[in-house]
């Protein structure tokens, strides 16, 4: 059902129809708010979508739970499922950042994706695949000569890409760097020189500094900033107005403020400082909102094909979104079999302690953010489900979890 402006005869019809089974629409809190502005996607009632309405209530009804109260857990956040193409419309909860006087979460709020940033940093990198610029199993030191050292010699591509290179996540002197306000160049010149734990391929161990040479591979062969390829190559053929690696150009009013680790706070250089705001990590910097991100799920269920177009292959996003670890004959089969990842995209990790949910299988694919987000796409179901706050997510990642579980849930045949 649209929320705004005239329904079509099939939603009419659809509307009394659920009304008449007792599954009508359950009322909208007015504690929640939704958005107004025009959406990318075609929004519709959840019954359309061949989702339990009443299962989504108790998921907003949870997240608006958590968000009450001078002591409340979350802060803010955002709720927004999808199937087919087409989205049930965002809900947003609580307040704009941590501060106990903070004005209510906008609709139009921009959130800090942390790291769920990764995933459209690789998907510049399989872009020059497709182009022909650029191969996954060659060394990295092909792209980037200054990659040398203990366990780097037989790097791939393909290693940063899965998190097996060996590399950690951080860099030793991250926090130095950060209060430096030292650019973006400054923390790829010290990833280049890090060490590698161990051999590639032959064990996986998340890497931010894996993502952050791919974007400087993606700088170098493209010839611009990794801010410029996002824009020219992702943001702007999806139309999205509301996301950008950086927030320069956007209103600060709308970057919804986080709650930040112990080392940030009080600092110049925190996830809510100008500078890193501005900075545009490619391991975690970009901005962006529901609306937005469905608009990437919708492009990732359905083969590349974007609302402007064919933007990415079909063998891409099948290669970006299966379990790329099969063909790493030294991976040892207990990581291979449950912890997959495939190219940039994470797989549902069941059985481990960072599972998206006890309902989603090992095939579907997604990514979390370390400010409190998760976002997963399910092909066997045409679904995905997008959840945005502002709580520091390692102080309790059963919150998302929890919310994870309901949505999934929701999805019927």
């Amino acid at each position: 059902m649209k929320l705004f402006g005239p329904m079509s005869r099939r939603e009419m019809l659809t509307l009394c129809a659920t009304s008449a089974t007792g599954l009508a629409i359950p009322p909208f809190s007015s504690a929640t708010l939704m958005a107004k502005d025009n959406p990318l996607l075609p929004e519709t009632n959840p019954e359309a979508l061949g989702l339990d309405p009443r299962k989504l209530e108790k998921a907003y009804d949870l997240l608006q739970s958590w968000t009450q109260g001078a002591n409340a857990p979350v802060p803010g956040g955002a709720i927004l499922v999808g199937r087919h193409g087409k989205t049930v419309a965002p809900r947003f909860f609580g307040k704009q950042g941590p501060e106990a006087n903070s004005e209510p979460l906008r609709t139009d709020a921009m959130f800090y994706l942390a790291s769920v940033t990764k995933p459209i940093i690789y998907t510049c990198g399989m872009i020059l695949v497709e182009r022909g610029l650029l191969n996954l199993s060659d060394k990295v030191s092909r792209y980037l000569p200054e990659f040398t050292g203990k366990n780097k010699e037989a790097t791939q591509v393909l290693h940063l890409f899965t998190h097996t290179s060996g590399l950690a996540d951080e860099l030793p002197n991250n926090a130095d760097l950060r209060k430096q306000h030292a650019p973006l160049s400054s923390f790829v010149s010290e990833a280049l020189k890090s060490e590698a734990a161990f051999q590639p391929g032959t064990r996986q161990s998340y890497s931010s500094l894996a993502t952050i040479l791919v974007a400087e591979i993606v700088q170098r062969l493209g010839k611009m900033s990794i801010r410029e390829f996002v824009k020219k190559e992702i943001i702007d053929p999806l139309d999205l107005k509301s996301s950008g690696l950086g927030s320069q150009g956007f209103d600060r009013n709308r970057l919804v403020r986080c709650t930040v680790p112990e080392y940030q706070a009080g600092s110049d250089f925190s996830w809510n400082s100008k500078y890193w705001q501005e900075f545009g990590s490619p391991a975690g910097g970009m901005f962006s909102n529901p609306g937005d991100l469905a608009v990437v799920c919708a492009l990732m269920l359905n083969q590349g094909k974007g609302i402007k177009g064919q933007l990415l292959s079909p063998a891409t996003v099948r290669m970006m979104t299966s379990n790329r670890l099969e063909e790493m004959p030294e991976m040892p089969e207990a990581i291979r079999r449950t912890q997959p990842w495939g190219l940039g995209w994470k797989l549902n990790h069941l059985g481990h302690s960072d599972s998206w949910g006890d309902l989603l299988d090992r095939k579907v694919f997604g990514h979390s953010g370390s400010s409190g987000n998760l976002v997963w796409m399910n092909p066997a179901t045409g679904g995905f489900c997008i959840l945005l706050t502002n709580y520091l997510r390692s102080r309790a990642p059963w919150r998302l979890v929890h919310l994870s579980n309901i949505i999934a849930s929701s999805f019927l045949p």
